[in-house]
């Protein structure tokens, strides 16, 4: 029987730790060290091992803490629901400095799968369960009028994020 093995790496923020994890060819975990769901889809397998992915999300996020826009994204794979890739695959679609509400997720997710609407709510608990924050970018996303509501990171690494960024809160960009 073949075990799944992870590989991971650390990274010191200017806002904290940082797990990186990876199937040994794309990032498949980006965690704060005390998030919640810290490393949910991580296999109990795992080792610190250099790797080229590792490399690649480091540079990202030296740029990114920089303050700038890094202009490429590392290997991904999402280890999650096809919903929960759905939403992810809309947060991948925010630009650097913009953000997005929950609500227009939703309104995009239920446009793409050809249903009337979706749950908000849903979008939510799937942008909380996010397993490579950052690089897909549930900070980005935000309440109605702007609310900063929820981040797994917690909220005052949110604002430090999105300040960062100098985002534009009124989350009115579409894609």
């Amino acid at each position: 029987m073949d075990t799944q093995v992870d590989y991971v790496h650390h990274y010191e923020s200017p806002i904290g730790g940082i797990t990186l994890a990876s199937d040994g060819t794309a990032l498949v975990g980006l965690w704060f060290d005390e998030q919640r769901f810290f490393a949910a889809s991580l296999s109990p397998d795992r080792e610190e091992k250099p790797l080229p992915v590792f490399e690649q999300a480091v540079r990202w996020l030296d740029i990114y803490f920089s303050g700038r826009d890094p202009g490429f994204t590392p290997p991904v794979i999402l280890r999650t629901t096809e919903f929960r890739r759905a939403v992810c695959r809309i947060m991948l679609d925010i630009p650097y400095g913009h953000t997005m509400t929950y609500g227009k997720i939703a309104e995009l997710v239920a446009h793409r799968k050809g249903v009337p609407r979706m749950s908000a709510q849903a979008v939510g608990g799937a942008v909380g369960h996010n397993p490579v924050s950052l690089i897909v970018p549930c900070h980005r996303v935000i309440g109605a009028g702007g609310a900063l509501v929820g981040y797994g990171g917690g909220l005052g690494r949110k604002i430090a994020l999105l300040s960062l960024e100098h985002a534009d809160r009124s989350g009115d960009f579409s894609p």
